[in-house]
């Protein structure tokens, strides 16, 4: 049944038969996350980082409604041009297919065709998560109930710190999600390295989250897992300078009245005009430091399931 929805990029196919590691990558980013041509720069370089580290890329979208799992270099770049791509999270996958039409993925939608595919890692930027006021308008991320539930670990710089983290964090320990430090015991906020949050455990290799990973998902404890890995310290912004440009930008958007999924798109819009562009070369950075921390893990995994 799921060969009529689900296709695999011929690369990744072997990748997944042959037991050779492969590392999900999500595709909102590049539709609706960073302008053109730096989308397209930065898929590439994602994927090729990947492969220097000794696994596969297969970046995830959905294309005329078939669930891709591993994209050529026109798909991207379709992708990255297109006005007509919609954003597709977990509600939005059924009339999606249904429709034939074309979605980028979500960090939740990612997971899933990530799960259906059999890939255990995904590297991205920034979970989702509680949303600030969250308690008068309900306002959370629906990757916060994938990661409740699905069996992928994502690896990302912590969530975006227009979101309240506090919130965010205890959201996942309620469902049993395990937030993972890589090589820090502090949660850290996308663009900075510190929070004021603690993770609950922290690592200090990819063959010790591996052995983790694999005992959670040998004793059938569903769900995913946050890896946590800080910016590197030579990009991370001033702490100060992008705490006031959030809360610059969140007034406005109140004042707007942009709400649930528009909030982001428009949050980080302001954040990036307020930082003078600072933040759209961050948040590169950090996607790169992801995706090589993502390959590694991947790579240890593979060894274990061998």
């Amino acid at each position: 049944m799921l060969e009529k929805y689900l296709k695999l990029n011929p690369e990744v196919k072997k990748a997944l038969d042959e037991g050779t590691p492969v590392v999900a990558l999500e595709s909102t980013i590049i539709s609706h996350g960073m302008p053109y041509p730096q989308n397209i720069e930065m898929a590439k370089t994602v994927e090729s980082i990947i492969r220097e580290n000794g696994a596969i890329p297969a970046t995830i979208a959905i294309l005329n409604g078939e669930l891709k799992v591993g994209l050529n270099p026109e798909e991207l770049e379709y992708l990255g041009k297109s006005d007509s791509v919609l954003k597709a999270s977990r509600r939005d996958l059924p009339f999606i297919v249904a429709k034939k039409l074309d979605g980028a993925t979500t960090v939740a939608s990612t997971m899933i065709i990530a799960a259906l595919a059999g890939i255990k890692v995904f590297a991205t930027g920034g979970i989702g998560g509680v949303h600030r006021g969250a308690q008068q308008t309900f306002d959370i991320s629906a990757d916060l109930q994938e990661l409740a539930h699905t069996n992928v670990a994502v690896v990302c710089a912590g969530c975006k710190s227009i979101l309240d983290i506090g919130l965010t964090l205890e959201y996942l320990e309620t469902n049993g999600v395990p937030v993972v430090g890589y090589k820090t015991q502090e949660f850290p906020a996308f663009y900075t390295r510190k929070s004021g949050f603690n993770v609950d455990y922290k690592v200090d290799s990819e063959s010790e989250l591996a052995l983790a990973l694999k005992s959670k998902w040998d004793l059938n404890l569903n769900g995913g897992v946050v890896v946590s890995n800080p910016i590197p310290e030579e990009f991370e912004m001033d702490y100060d300078t992008i705490t006031n440009a959030i809360e610059d930008a969140l007034k406005e958007a109140d004042e707007k009245g942009i709400r649930g999924k528009e909030s982001t798109p428009f949050l980080l819009g302001k954040v990036k005009a307020i930082t003078a562009g600072k933040s759209l070369d961050s948040n590169i950075q950090l996607v790169y430091n992801n995706a090589k921390v993502g390959a590694k893990l991947a790579v240890e995994l593979s060894k274990l399931d061998k």
